[in-house]
C-alpha cells in the first residue's frame, strides 16, 4: 500500500483561478439565457459596458501600481464581477450607471483593498447597494416580461434606451413599463410589498397577470436556470454544498414560520426561493471564496444569516430585494464567524 503525502493545504484539484473563474460564468449561461428570453437583450449590454469598465479599471490600476496586469486580467476575476453585477441590474439601466458601478467594484471594492483576495466585501455586491442607494427609481425599473407587455422592444431598442433613454420608436421607458390592463408593473417581489404595505393580501396582491403558480412570470424559470447551473458547481466541487443548502434552508424556514403566523401578511416559502435573485445569490454571489466564511461550520452559520436576511429585508426592509445587503452584511461578520468556528488544532486539546 502507497501513502500520497502533499503539502497543505491539500488541494488536488488541477484548476487555477482563472479556470475556476471561467466555470463560474459558464455555469451562469443558463439563467442568463432565462433573463435575455424574459426581459430582452438589455441584460447583453449591461454585460458588455460592465465588462468593459471593469476589465479598463483593473489594467489601468494595476498598471499605476507597476503590476502585471496581463497576467491578473487572465484570472478571470474582473470579468466574474462584472458578470454578477450586470445580471443584477434592470435590463434597460442607463449605460453611465453601469459604468458607474463597475468602476466602483473594481476600482473601490476590490483594488482598494489591495487587489484579489484581500477584499473585505464582495465587489459585485457592494457595487449594486451603492447604485441602488444611491439611484432607487433606475435600479428598480424592471420591466414586466415581454409576454406581458403592450408595446415591444428589440435589440436595437434595447440599445436605444440603454443609451438615450428611448426606444427607437420614441418610447420612454416609463411608457414601456405600462404593461397589462394599463398599470404601471415592478418585480414581484416589489409589487408584493406595495400592495401589502395598501392593505391587500398576500393572496389579493398575487392575482395580478405578472404572477402564475406563487411566483412572478419569468421569475421561477430563471430561478430555476440559476438552480441548475449552481448544482454543476457543485458537482464539480468548484463551490462547497454549505452556504447554497444553509441559505435556501434558512429562508425556507423564515419564510414558512412567518407564512404560518400569517397566511394573509407573509409570502409563501416557494414564493421567496424562487422570486428575485434568491438562487443566483445563493450560488454564484454568497459562495465568493474571498469574502465567505473558510470553516465548514463558519459556512453553514454564514449562508443560513444570509437567508434569514434576505427574508427579514425583504419584509420589513425598504428594498424589495434583499440579497445584496444580507451578503455584503454577513460578509462585515466572517472574520467573527471564523475566529469563533475555528478547528481544533491537530494535536491540541479543545479550551476548556
Amino acid at each position: 500500500m502507497s501513502l500520497r503525502i502533499a503539502s497543505s493545504p491539500h488541494q488536488h484539484s488541477k484548476r487555477n483561478t482563472g479556470s475556476l473563474m471561467r466555470l463560474v460564468c459558464y455555469c451562469t449561461l443558463p439563467g442568463f439565457a432565462a433573463q435575455l428570453w424574459f426581459f430582452g437583450w438589455g441584460t447583453l449590454f449591461q454585460f458588455i459596458i460592465a465588462v468593459a469598465v471593469a476589465l479598463g479599471t483593473e489594467a489601468a490600476i494595476l498598471e499605476l501600481r507597476k503590476k502585471d496586469f496581463e497576467k491578473a486580467l487572465s484570472d478571470c476575476s474582473a470579468l466574474l464581477t462584472a458578470l454578477l453585477l450586470a445580471l443584477c441590474l434592470p435590463p434597460l439601466t442607463p449605460w453611465w450607471i453601469t459604468a458607474l458601478g463597475a468602476f466602483f467594484a473594481i476600482g473601490i471594492a476590490k483594488q482598494l483593498y489591495g487587489g484579489l483576495g484581500h477584499n473585505l466585501f464582495n465587489p459585485a455586491m457592494v457595487a449594486y447597494v451603492i447604485l441602488l442607494v444611491s439611484f432607487p427609481v433606475a435600479m428598480t425599473s424592471w420591466l414586466p416580461p415581454q409576454q406581458l407587455m403592450q408595446q415591444g422592444y428589440g435589440l436595437l431598442d434595447s440599445l436605444s434606451l440603454i443609451f438615450t433613454g428611448y426606444s427607437n420608436e420614441g418610447y420612454s421607458l416609463n411608457q414601456l413599463r405600462s404593461g397589462a390592463d394599463g398599470f404601471t408593473m415592478a418585480t414581484p417581489l416589489d409589487s408584493v410589498k406595495t400592495d401589502i404595505d395598501l392593505g391587500l393580501t398576500v393572496e389579493e396582491a398575487m392575482a395580478k397577470p405578472q404572477f402564475h403558480e406563487g411566483t412572478g412570470v419569468g421569475w421561477f424559470w430563471i430561478n430555476l436556470a440559476y438552480l441548475a447551473g449552481g448544482l454543476v458547481l457543485l458537482k464539480a466541487k468548484v463551490i462547497n454544498w454549505h452556504i447554497p443548502l444553509s441559505m435556501l434552508l434558512a429562508v425556507s424556514v423564515t419564510a414558512g414560520f412567518l407564512h404560518l403566523m400569517s397566511p394573509d401578511l407573509y409570502a409563501s416559502p416557494w414564493f421567496h426561493l424562487f422570486s428575485g435573485g434568491t438562487m443566483l445569490g445563493a450560488f454564484f454571489i454568497a459562495t465568493d471564496p474571498v469574502s465567505a466564511s473558510t470553516t465548514n461550520l463558519g459556512r453553514l452559520i454564514f449562508g443560513a444569516s444570509i437567508g434569514f436576511w434576505v427574508v427579514i429585508i425583504r419584509t420589513y426592509g425598504g428594498y424589495p430585494d434583499a440579497v445584496a445587503f444580507a451578503v455584503v452584511l454577513m460578509n462585515m461578520s466572517v472574520p467573527l464567524i471564523d475566529y469563533y468556528t475555528r478547528p481544533r488544532t491537530y494535536g491540541h486539546k479543545a479550551r476548556r
